[in-house]
Order: structure tokens, then sequence, then C-alpha cells
């Protein structure tokens, strides 16, 4: 196995990263869309959108380490994706808790 992964182009490795990076940009995407436009109350809990911020924030700091810009540059994409969709269900929230 390790000899065919190694047979695969370093070039081929990072286009094939991306886009499996951004497929799950594009999962987050459809989860923060579904989070903002529902009216009910959001059933995503503080650790875990919390717990993805960071792991996405240890992440990206890897792939720069690194210099893997399939890992770095798509990382940083879902961090603010994540960044958003705290802020969206953190002021679900408040509202909740006001009423």
């Amino acid at each position: 196995m390790a000899d065919f992964l190694r047979s695969i182009p370093a070039s081929l490795f990072e286009l094939i990263g991306i886009i499996a990076g951004l497929t799950g940009c594009l999962i987050l995407l459809i989860q923060l869309i579904k989070e903002s436009k529902s009216n009910n109350p959001s059933s995503l809990t503080t650790a875990f959108l919390m717990g993805w911020l960071f792991i996405y924030a240890f992440w990206g700091l890897y792939g720069m380490r690194f210099e893997t810009i399939a890992l770095w540059f798509t990382i940083a994409i879902a961090f603010v994706l994540q960044l958003i969709l705290c802020t969206v269900v953190f002021k679900k929230k408040i509202r909740q808790l006001n009423q």
C-alpha cells in the first residue's frame, strides 16, 4: 500500500486533497444555511461547535507548518464557516434565553 501511495504524484494528492477539503466545506455550508434558515432552537451544543473550531484551527496551523496547501487552504475556509455557524447558533441560544 505504501508503494502505491508513493507512486501518486504529490501534485495530484494536493488536488485531490483540495477537492476533498472543499467537499467538507460544502457540507459545513449546508449545515450553516439550514441553521440560519431555521427558526427552531439549535440542537448543536457549545462543546460541539467549539470543539470543531479548535480542530480546524489546529489542522490549519498544521497545514501551514508543513506547507500543505490542501490543508491550510480548505481548513481556513472551514474555520471561517465554523465561526459563522457559531455566531448563528449562539445568537439563537441568546434569543431563546431572552424569551
